[in-house]
């Protein structure tokens, strides 16, 4: 199989938008510019495929090859996302329909349902055609599936049987199905398969183990339609490597299930510019590089990295300003990526996505934009030796979970709460710290790990619950916080004291809940320090753990808001309510010291450090993804590896500045 570990820059690029005397001039630019692989054809349907039958794939044959004369390495797209016309007129199938029976009309992209039979054929149909064609092309190295997954929620026929067709698969009787999913209250019990549909009118009063399943039958409806692709592609190419585009986290979209059978995943990454979120978007970015590492426990690509304004449906954002578009590509690196490609080339001309810009504006004149880039390239490719092969390796992990997501935003519990944002401050505090975490499938193994943190456990297993308890009784430190143990993997409330499965590793019974969502309220620590709190309180009763923080106000002032229990080995905490980003940093950071976890102290808010090791060495980066100019402590002396010069004491950091640090 052909490496997809190179550390290296690319751009997305759409020969058939542009004449056909531009792609020389173009292609041999982007190798000056330093250019290493190209995105190509995840949209080209239309053009390889004008009219059933008709393959047209000699324009893409000439693009390749001068790809190929240029050296450049070619990522193709299968083009399922986005069928043409002549298909949906032919077959109608093809298109989803929405809850309320509209039509996902063509002209757009995304418009083909998972479950139909003509697209399956037809789709099947082209890729294996691109794939005869291109296996042995020299300039291909890769595969990306359709582009952009996402959750359809589609109610045509189709999907309506295959959901009967699921459920009757995974529950066999309609006992079952009435027993597991409690569809005796209002009436709802089945009696007859022909009764089960998909849920049509989306009433959000449905039952809700009944809309959880609806939501992993299409994870599984999107895993099957990507696994008859895969299966053409690695018959007929076995030395190519498979990915696919996850974008726009959170995502309804079970990841890792999608993400199972794939060589690499791949995200779109578009941090914000604009300078109101200043305070936010490097450490939401962060969590989304780290989340997609987690998809496969592995480094990763970025598909699509933020080149320009966006702009297309929504008003254009702020222009990337100065040393932008360089940080935030070394910041994926810093996190895992090893190929960072940007969406693209050149601003369109047509289309709906005019607006996004690309590299080079309308004018076709390269700007500041593409001298960046340039630069860019040149520092990675300097680096690709020495960085090729090294990944990250943390020892404090956040659990996550679209199963819970799902059966959180199906319910939801209290005003302002939200699970994805839960995840998002606890995962700010740790990056602040400068402690390096993985984001993971609540289901992984746990070894290797110093630190877990398992966020809103509302729905549980005995395998979860296993799996946390052997974690800690072997000397692990697990966090859990409220809204936990709740409910049975299939949606069904535990009639027990919570926190249910998980009361006897923490040691701890919540008496009573009170929902305060957006209302602010306060806990006290040990020394007698004040924290807000918002969201939730369990008012709880201590068994054998023991409290370390207290609720100051309300008719619960007094009671225990957060305990540690000792467990076996190791420790387990229990967060009965949401407490400010600043209480988790206070405990966090006392538990880097007690724990021995690998941590930078003393970095400027908008500051980031990773550490990527492998054979050549570890290697500290550190991104000022502000703009403003900062002071970094360094604690030793490092040798930097943009310009080979010592670094010790202070570091000052330029706006959206860089360094890479051998440690």
């Amino acid at each position: 199989m052909k490496r997809y570990d190179h550390v290296q820059m690319g751009v997305d690029y759409y020969p058939e938008h542009w004449d056909e005397s531009m792609w020389e001039p173009d292609i041999k630019l982007m190798k000056e510019t330093g250019v290493k692989v190209v995105r190509v054809a995840e949209f080209a349907w239309s053009r390889l495929e004008p009219t059933e039958g008709n393959y047209q794939f000699e324009w893409l044959d000439r693009a390749l090859d001068l790809f190929h004369q240029y050296d450049l390495q070619v990522v193709m797209g299968t083009p399922t996302a986005t069928p043409p016309r002549w298909l949906t007129t032919k077959f109608p199938d093809v298109l989803p329909v929405f809850a309320n029976g509209e039509i996902f009309h063509p002209g757009v992209r995304g418009h083909r349902c998972y479950n139909s039979t003509s697209l399956r054929e037809y789709g099947s149909r082209i890729i294996l055609r691109l794939a005869e064609r291109y296996s042995e092309h020299p300039a291909v190295i890769g595969w990306q599936t359709d582009n952009e997954f996402g959750m359809l929620d589609c109610h045509c026929d189709a999907c309506n049987t295959a959901f009967r067709a699921w459920v009757q698969a995974k529950y066999g009787t309609l006992a079952e199905v009435n027993a597991e999913w409690g569809t005796v209250v209002w009436s709802g019990e089945y009696s007859d398969w022909n009764e089960l549909t998909v849920p049509l009118g989306g009433s959000p009063h449905q039952n809700p183990s009944f809309l959880l399943d609806f939501q992993r039958f299409q994870w599984d409806s999107v895993v099957a339609f990507q696994t008859a692709q895969i299966n053409i592609l690695r018959m007929i190419c076995p030395e190519h490597f498979i990915t696919h585009n996850f974008h726009s986290y959170p995502q309804r979209l079970d990841m890792y299930a999608v993400g199972a059978d794939l060589d690499v995943a791949a995200f779109d990454y578009y941090p914000n510019t604009s300078p109101t979120k200043q305070e936010t978007t490097p450490y939401s970015g962060a969590l989304s590089l780290d989340v997609t590492r987690g998809i496969k426990r592995q480094n990763f690509w970025i598909m699509e990295q933020l080149s320009g304004s966006p702009g297309c449906w929504m008003p254009m954002w702020r222009t990337p300003y100065p040393g932008l578009i360089r940080a935030y590509a070394w910041q994926a690196i810093a996190r895992g990526a090893d190929t960072v490609i940007h969406f693209r080339w050149r601003s369109a001309t047509s289309g709906a996505e005019q607006f996004w810009h690309g590299l080079i504006d309308h004018s076709n004149v390269p700007g500041r934009r593409l001298a960046e880039f340039t630069q860019l390239c040149h520092e990675v490719n300097g680096l690709s030796g020495k960085l090729q092969g090294t990944m990250l390796k943390n020892e404090v992990a956040i659990l996550h979970s679209h199963e819970e997501k799902a059966a959180l935003d199906i319910q939801p519990q209290a005003e302002g709460f939200d699970y994805y944002e839960n995840i998002k401050q606890i995962h700010r505090a740790v990056t602040k710290l400068g402690m390096g975490c993985d984001v993971i499938d609540l289901r992984q193994p746990l070894d290797g790990y110093k630190v877990v943190i398992a966020p809103n456990l509302y729905l549980l297993d005995e395998e979860i619950v296993r799996n946390l308890e052997d974690f800690a009784l072997a000397g692990g430190t697990l966090l859990i916080t409220n809204r936990s143990g709740v409910k049975n993997i299939n949606n069904i409330a535990v009639m027990q004291p919570l926190p249910g499965q998980l009361s006897y590793c923490t040691g701890v019974e919540v008496l009573e809940y009170d929902p305060i969502g957006v209302e602010t309220h306060f806990i006290v620590d040990a020394e007698g320090n004040p924290y807000e709190c918002t969201q939730w309180c369990d008012i709880l009763r201590p068994v054998v753990a023991q409290p370390i923080a207290w609720y100051g106000d309300d008719f619960y002032r007094g009671t225990p808001a957060v305990t540690v229990n000792s467990f076996g080995k190791g420790q387990v905490y229990y967060f009965g309510t949401h407490a400010e980003e600043q209480y988790w940093s206070v405990l966090l950071e006392n538990l880097a010291k007690e724990k021995g976890l690998l941590c930078f102290e003393g970095l400027p808010n908008g500051v980031q450090a990773s550490v990527r090791t492998g054979d050549q060495g570890s290697f500290l980066f550190l991104l000022n993804l502000s703009r403003e100019s900062v002071i970094v402590p360094l604690p030793r002396e490092y040798s930097s590896l943009l310009d080979n010069k010592i670094r010790s004491g202070e570091l000052q950091l330029e706006p959206y500045g860089v360094e890479v640090l051998e440690i």
